[in-house]
């Protein structure tokens, strides 16, 4: 099984070098990585010059700069990575972040669990984050899911989703068409990935901005976006953040921005949704 792997970066300067030299050093040989170049004004494109020079397994796109927005920016980079290339010759494709460490048996451990388990669609490890010179896990998600950064498809799975989308929330919308198609989500809680960087750290929108756009864009109706906003709420212990979330979600809404989404695709979201809301609150 061969892999492609793209890598969007934007100002990664002093993270990139360790993802590819990680890349580099895999058991398994069998890749090919593209980085694309988001608009950096750093040393970043200087840095995928020295790998694509001496590795034929590199290449890279170089895009010009545009305003950092969280989720379609990171998406519609892959996406430009991903046109570059004939996905006929690969099995697997992967969306790396461009500050992650993978431990050296990570492509093989993942190729392993694709090729025995056919029904496997998404495959990746867990995120660990260095604290007071340990490295822990990240803990922002349950370890059922694959995080963003480190996404692995069967190439027929992320066929059948049609793709990523170029929206925020992607990163949960994918796990949630590929279950819908049949596919498994997969984690290997023995891959420990290093996150070099907090996510999230360069973006500027709001909090409560952030969360409403997301449960918008996520596709969910409105009794399930505040049930989602209350738990954020409780979660700062502040009832103003709940109103708030709700403002941003009742804005997106009234300006009834485009969704990456058919009207099937949110349905199958939001049943999923109150699925795991009736198991978790009512014991259903």
């Amino acid at each position: 099984m061969r892999f492609l792997i793209i890598i969007p970066a934007h100002n990664e300067e002093e993270n990139l070098a360790f993802t590819l030299d990680s890349l580099q050093q895999q058991s398994f040989k069998d890749f090919k990585i593209v980085v694309v170049n988001d608009g950096s004004t750093d040393q970043t494109q200087e840095i995928i010059r020295k790998y694509t020079h001496s590795d034929p397994r590199f290449e890279t796109v170089d895009l010009q700069k545009s305003a950092h927005q969280p989720g379609s920016k990171v998406v519609n980079a892959f996406k430009n990575g991903l046109r570059t290339q004939n996905t006929d010759e690969f099995d697997i494709i992967c969306k790396f972040d461009a500050d992650i460490i993978l431990p050296e048996n990570y492509l093989e451990t993942v190729r392993n669990a694709f090729k025995n388990n056919p029904e496997y669609g998404l495959v990746g490890g867990l995120l660990y984050v260095e604290k007071e010179g340990s490295w822990v896990y990240e803990g922002n998600s349950n370890k059922h899911h694959v995080r963003g950064p480190l996404k692995a498809y069967r190439k027929e799975c992320f066929v059948q989703m049609g793709g990523l989308r170029e929206t925020l929330g992607w990163d949960n919308i994918d796990s949630i068409l590929l279950e819908n198609l049949g596919w498994k989500e997969i984690v290997l809680p023995e891959l420990h990935v290093k996150l070099i960087k907090v996510k999230g750290a360069d973006y500027t929108i709001r909090p409560a901005d952030y969360y409403g756009r997301y449960f918008y864009f996520l596709g969910l109706n409105r009794f399930l976006a505040y049930v989602a906003s209350a738990k954020e709420a409780a979660k700062s212990k502040s009832i103003p953040f709940f109103f708030k979330i709700i403002k941003a979600y009742e804005a997106c809404k009234a300006n009834q921005l485009e969704l990456k989404i058919s009207k099937e695709e949110q349905k199958a979201i939001n049943d999923k949704r109150w699925k795991m809301l009736k198991k978790k609150w009512l014991k259903m």
